[in-house]
């Protein structure tokens, strides 16, 4: 189960509502279990209608303040504009199989998964207490 803050799940669904009709993208960010934060990056994606892509140098800085001591990058997110909430074909094609957690945005919900060795699996959430 992940454990997500209030203001993490508002950012998912605003900046997924400002990028309309394109993806937006983005970093979830905190410790263990629990994400803290909802970081927006830019896709920069040649088809963002239909794809997205971590601008590389968010998730380069991203990283560096983690090994300074910052949240840890838990994993990443995105929108289907015209989609549905689950991993498409090619989110499963383009998946790196490494663990981290990735939420998806459709239709007015947020849906989360592993991206662990076999593939994508669903995960509980819950929203934390403010």
């Amino acid at each position: 189960m992940i454990l997500i803050t209030h203001a993490s799940l508002d950012a998912i669904f605003t900046q997924a509502a400002e990028a309309h009709p394109h993806e937006c993208c983005g970093l979830l960010l905190g410790e263990g279990g629990r994400i803290t934060h909802a970081h927006p990056t830019a896709n920069v994606h040649p088809d963002p209608a239909t794809h997205f892509e971590i601008d590389p140098a968010a998730l380069i800085a991203a990283y560096k303040a983690e090994r300074e001591g910052g949240p840890r990058i838990l994993g990443y997110y995105h929108s289907h504009p015209n989609g549905r909430a689950e991993p498409s074909p090619t989110d499963r094609a383009s998946a790196a199989h490494d663990g981290k957690v990735w939420a998806i945005a459709a239709n007015g919900q947020v849906r989360f998964f592993r991206d662990g060795e076999d593939g994508f699996e669903a995960l509980s959430y819950e929203v934390a207490p403010r």
